[in-house]
C-alpha cells in the first residue's frame, strides 16, 4: 500500500514538474494596444503606438529564437466604459497578456482594475493621472512615460520661479485634468504663488472662447493648460486671436506634445515652455530610432513621447520574459521581475521601475523654438534644464501606494 501510495505521489510530482517544465518553455505573447484611433488624442498615440509596438517585436529578436508575439488595437474613444468592455474581450477571449498606450486617465484607471482582478499586464504610457502610482496603484500596472505630478513638479515649479507667482487653470474635465490641475495647484503654492480661480471645459471641446475671456479677466500672469492633444491646440491658437499673451499673460502647456506643436507651427507656438521625457533629437539614440519610426508613418511624423514609451516599455517586458525562460501568463509575476531588473534602452536611457510601479527616468524642460531658430522639420525644441530621475516624480516617502507600504 506504502509502495502504491508513494508511486502515486511520485507520478504527481512527476506530472506538476512536467507542466512547470512547459509553462516556462510557453512562448507566445499577445500584446493589446488600447489608444485613442480617431479622437484628439489619435496623433500622440493611435496608429504610431502600435507602430512602436511592432518596432519593439522586430528589434526583440525573440520572434528568431522561436517565439510567437501577437498585437491587436483597438479605438477606446476615450470612454472608459469602451475601453473596459474591449479589454475584457482581449483578455478572456484573445488571452491578452499586456495591454499598452492606454492613453485617456479615466479608460486608464478603470482598465487597470481589470488588469488587476484578471492578473494580467499594462504598461502605461499614455494616460498621465499620478494615482496610477499612488492612491489607485496596482501590482499589475507599470506606469511608463509620464504623469501629473512630474508635470507640475518640473513646469509648475520652474514658471513660479520665473516670477509667474499668480495662476488660474483652464482644466478639461475628467479624471486627467482634475489630476493635472490638482498636482499642478499644489506645487504653486508651495513654491510661493497663488492659485486666482479655475475654469473646466468638456473633453474634445472647439470653443474656448468663454473659458480664455473668464482666464483673461483674472489677470493672472500664467494660464495653466491642464488639458492635452486637441484642446491644448485649440485654446492656445484662440488665446492668440484674443491677444492674451500679447497683453501680457503666459500660457503654460502642462501638456504638450511634439505633434502638437508641429499643428500649431512655431510661428504661434515659440516661446511655450513645457516638460517632456522624450525628444527625438536628444542624442543618437533618439535620433535612429525615430528616423527608423518617422520613414514608416504615413504623415512621416517624429514619434511622441507616449508612443516611444510603447517601444520602451516593450523591450523592457521582452527582457523580463526571456529572463525567465518563457512566459508564465501571470501578471504579477512578470511585473516583479520587470521591477527587479534595470532599465536601459537607446530612448529613454537607463533607469528603474520602483515598488509602486513608477518608472524613473530624467524630465526635461523645453521651450519651443522661434521659426528663425529652427533648422529644419521637427526642429521644435531648444532644452532648458533637466531633472533626474529621482527627483522629478513623488518620492515614495509621500506615497499613498499601498506596495509601497508592505
Amino acid at each position: 500500500m506504502k509502495h502504491r501510495i508513494s508511486a502515486v505521489l511520485l507520478g504527481t510530482a512527476l506530472a506538476l514538474g512536467a507542466s512547470g517544465a512547459a509553462l516556462a518553455q510557453d512562448k507566445t505573447i499577445k500584446i493589446g494596444v488600447l489608444t485613442d484611433n480617431s479622437g484628439l488624442y489619435s496623433d500622440i498615440g493611435g496608429a504610431g503606438s502600435t507602430l512602436a509596438a511592432q518596432m519593439a517585436v522586430e528589434d526583440s529578436g525573440l520572434a528568431a529564437k522561436g517565439w510567437k508575439i501577437d498585437i491587436v488595437s483597438a479605438d477606446h474613444q476615450n470612454k472608459p466604459d469602451i475601453g473596459t468592455n474591449t479589454a475584457r474581450q482581449w483578455i478572456d477571449v484573445d488571452k491578452v497578456d499586456i495591454f499598452m498606450d492606454v492613453l485617456n486617465s479615466g479608460v486608464a484607471l478603470a482598465v487597470s482594475n481589470l488588469v488587476k482582478e484578471k492578473n494580467v499586464i499594462m504598461i502605461n504610457t499614455g494616460a498621465a493621472s499620478s494615482d496610477l502610482t499612488n492612491t489607485k496603484c496596482s501590482p499589475n500596472t507599470i506606469h511608463w512615460v509620464y504623469d501629473t505630478y512630474m508635470l507640475a513638479n518640473s513646469t509648475g515649479q520652474a514658471l513660479v520661479k520665473a516670477g509667474g507667482d499668480t495662476w488660474y487653470f483652464l482644466t478639461a474635465d475628467y479624471a486627467f485634468g482634475h489630476a493635472l490641475e490638482r498636482d499642478t495647484a499644489a506645487v504653486v503654492v508651495k513654491s510661493g504663488g497663488k492659485v486666482l480661480g479655475t475654469v473646466r471645459h468638456p473633453l474634445n471641446s472647439s470653443d474656448f472662447s468663454s473659458f480664455l475671456l473668464q482666464a483673461q479677466a483674472s489677470k493672472a500672469k500664467i494660464i495653466g493648460m491642464a488639458n492635452a492633444g486637441g484642446d491644448t491646440t485649440n485654446t492656445i491658437k484662440q488665446a492668440s486671436e484674443f491677444g492674451i499673451v500679447a497683453g501680457g499673460q503666459k500660457l503654460a502647456g502642462l501638456l504638450l506634445f511634439i505633434n502638437d506643436v508641429h499643428s500649431l507651427g512655431l510661428k504661434v507656438a515659440q516661446g511655450l515652455n513645457f516638460t517632456e521625457t522624450f525628444y527625438w533629437d536628444l542624442n543618437d539614440g533618439t535620433r535612429a530610432f525615430s528616423k527608423r519610426f518617422s520613414e514608416r508613418m504615413k504623415n512621416k511624423a517624429m514619434p511622441s513621447m507616449i508612443q516611444a514609451g510603447v517601444y520602451s516599455g516593450l523591450i523592457h517586458y521582452f527582457k523580463a520574459l526571456e529572463a525567465m525562460g518563457g512566459n508564465p501568463h501571470d501578471g504579477i509575476k512578470v511585473v516583479e521581475k520587470m521591477k527587479s531588473m534595470p532599465t536601459d534602452d537607446p530612448l529613454f536611457g537607463k533607469g528603474t521601475i520602483r515598488a509602486d510601479g513608477r518608472k524613473i527616468h530624467p524630465a526635461y524642460l523645453f521651450e519651443v523654438k522661434k521659426p528663425a531658430e529652427s533648422k529644419g522639420p521637427w526642429d521644435y525644441y531648444k532644452l532648458i534644464g533637466t531633472t533626474p530621475g529621482e527627483q522629478a516624480f513623488r518620492p515614495l516617502s509621500e506615497s499613498e501606494c499601498l506596495l509601497v507600504k508592505k
